[in-house]
């Protein structure tokens, strides 16, 4: 990089997010090209643009669109907003309503059907329509308290948004054939949604407000990882790593504690978890890497590969 003040940039937010110094060469490599693209893409359009980054759990979706917001916005001159898909799921409330209307299984947050896809449209709309002073409130999600943030509390995005960065596991999913929801894919499916009820609820959610809501993708930006499995070994190990964290944390006084009182899952906890979202990254990395605008392939040691641009 030979942009003094972008290497500054970089090097700040790698220390930020505890990142090692050679993920500056991925900045350069990966990411920049990737900035210039979607500049061009605004250019081009003259409106404001929506790209979407899916990636299954570990790929590095969050930390991506961290540095592309800072370039676009700091060294592009690009009026640069973001959200994930994680940031409008349903209050607990409501998940507790789906959970008895429709499946237990609704009640834990993630897969399609769990997420308020209409707040999202809206919040798009906001974004691209607003005037220079006015304010978009962007929800937030607590996770570790399963329930949506307090609108008051939610950060705001000022101005007209010239990119939009939309981030999630299941982005742009397609739904699946009946035929292939007719067996179960693992034992949380053979076990707890043995009719099927669940599993087709979800697929259901791909072909209504979720369609819609994806179809407002100007570029879909796919990490690709290696395999399910892989998905799973980096979950248990993020277990591990956060385990390590607790007992190294100093004990806090009061009632509601601290980070020793947060619940760490065991590799069997952490099988049961994923295959709640196994069966739509599955099709996902079987038929997305062919329609996306952006594919880079995500190594076993999490490191992202050069973008492959679809020729249009």
């Amino acid at each position: 990089m030979s942009d003094r003040s972008l290497e500054q940039t970089v090097s700040a937010l790698i220390q930020q997010e505890g990142l090692p110094d050679a993920y500056a060469e991925t900045v350069e490599k990966t990411i920049l090209p990737l900035a210039d693209r979607i500049c061009a893409l605004h250019d081009t359009q003259k409106q404001p643009i929506v790209v979407g980054i899916h990636g299954a759990q570990g790929t590095g979706k969050s930390t991506l669109t961290l540095f592309l917001r800072e370039i676009l916005l700091r060294h592009r001159n690009r009026a640069t907003a973001n959200f994930s898909l994680d940031d409008i799921y349903l209050t607990r409330a409501e998940r507790e309503d789906l959970a008895q209307r429709v499946h237990p299984l609704f009640r834990t947050r993630g897969v399609p059907g769990t997420h308020d896809v209409a707040l999202g449209q809206e919040v798009l709309h906001r974004l691209r329509s607003a005037g220079p002073e006015d304010a978009t409130a962007i929800p937030a999600f607590d996770k570790s308290r399963d329930d949506r943030v307090p609108p008051e509390d939610w950060p705001v995005f000022v101005g007209r948004a010239e990119v939009i960065l939309l981030e999630g596991w299941c982005l742009d999913a397609r739904p699946a054939k009946a035929s292939a929801l007719v067996e179960p894919i693992n034992r949380l499916e053979s076990d707890e949604d043995p009719e099927g009820v669940w599993r087709r609820h979800v697929n259901d959610q791909l072909k209504g407000e979720y369609r819609q809501f994806f179809d407002e993708i100007d570029c879909l930006v796919m990490l690709k990882a290696p395999s399910m499995e892989c998905v799973l070994e980096w979950r248990r190990l993020q277990e591990k790593k956060l385990a390590k964290k607790i007992r190294n944390a100093p004990e806090k006084g009061g009632a509601s504690g601290g980070a020793q009182d947060l619940r760490i899952m065991t590799d069997e906890e952490v099988g049961r978890f994923v295959m709640h979202y196994e069966r739509v990254p599955r099709s996902c990395l079987a038929e997305m890497p062919g329609r996306a605008d952006v594919l880079i392939n995500v190594a076993e040691d999490h490191s992202l590969g050069l973008p492959k641009f679809r020729k249009s």
